[in-house]
């Protein structure tokens, strides 16, 4: 597997976070989806995202390299 970037890493995941906010809409709207999953699951994503964004500031902090 190929290094990705932590940028990229944090675009991907802000992009999925758009995807799942959009799609799961439609999915509880139809009732493909319970509610509490969707708020679960674009909540763990946002996690992700603040979890990446703080190993960013560390690294910038630390002066490690990207």
């Amino acid at each position: 597997m190929s290094k990705i970037s932590l940028d990229a890493q944090i675009k991907s995941v802000a992009r999925e976070i758009g995807l799942r906010e959009r799609v799961y809409h439609r999915w509880v709207a139809s009732g493909k989806m319970r509610p509490e999953n969707a708020t679960y699951e674009i909540d763990a994503m946002k996690a992700v995202l603040a979890t990446l964004i703080g190993l960013q500031a560390a690294e910038g902090f630390m002066g490690a390299p990207k």
